[in-house]
Formats: C-alpha cells, sequence, structure tokens
C-alpha cells in the first residue's frame, strides 16, 4: 500500500489516474490530456504499471491504458478505517467542549 501513496504522490500520475476513471486511453490521449511530452507520458504509465494502478494492452500500433480500480478501493479502506477513529475523537471532543449545558434536559423538552 505504501508503494500506492508514493506513486501518487506525484501531481501527473494523479492526474493521468483522473483521465483514466473515464475509461480506457490511448497514450496519445493521454498526452492531449495532462500536456506533457509522450516520453514523460509513458514513463509516468510504466510507474503507474509497475504498481499495479493500471493495465496496458496491445491495439495494434497503439497501446490502450486502463485504471486498475482494486489497489485504489484497498487504499479507500484503509483511509476510512483511520477516517472514522477521527470522527469519534472529534465527537468526543466536540461532547466536552460542549459540556453538559449544550444538551437539552428533560424540564427543556417539555
Amino acid at each position: 500500500m505504501g508503494e500506492v501513496f508514493a506513486v501518487l504522490a506525484d501531481p501527473t500520475r494523479r492526474r493521468l489516474v483522473e483521465v483514466l476513471h473515464d475509461g480506457e486511453q490511448s497514450v496519445t490521449e493521454l498526452v492531449a490530456a495532462v500536456a506533457i511530452q509522450q516520453p514523460g507520458v509513458s514513463r509516468h504509465l510504466r510507474i503507474l504499471h509497475e504498481a499495479g494502478l493500471v493495465t496496458v494492452r496491445a491495439s495494434g500500433q497503439r497501446r490502450l491504458y486502463s485504471l486498475r480500480r482494486q489497489p485504489l478501493r484497498e487504499m479507500e479502506a484503509w483511509m476510512r478505517r483511520y477516517a472514522h477513529d477521527e470522527r469519534d475523537r472529534l465527537g468526543r471532543l466536540a461532547d466536552f467542549v460542549d459540556g453538559p449545558a449544550a444538551k437539552p434536559s428533560a424540564r427543556n423538552r417539555k
């Protein structure tokens, strides 16, 4: 999982993942989407492929890239676990800060 975070730390690779979210793309289409030259896009795609984030298939002379969603799902599940812990902690902090005065008493509900 750490490799996925490291690979996605680069803004160009994040942009490629965003573009591939919409579906399979050729290298030419990806070059146009990220506005960097083809050798740079190919290098970033190789890194994404080695990290297991994209698949590639040949179609004649072209190479078509697709996003692999499983590594992103695993990363999301990992992050949700920690987000849940933080929500609980912030909820307890809010209860402490608000104190008993912020909670409606039985008399105020009538």
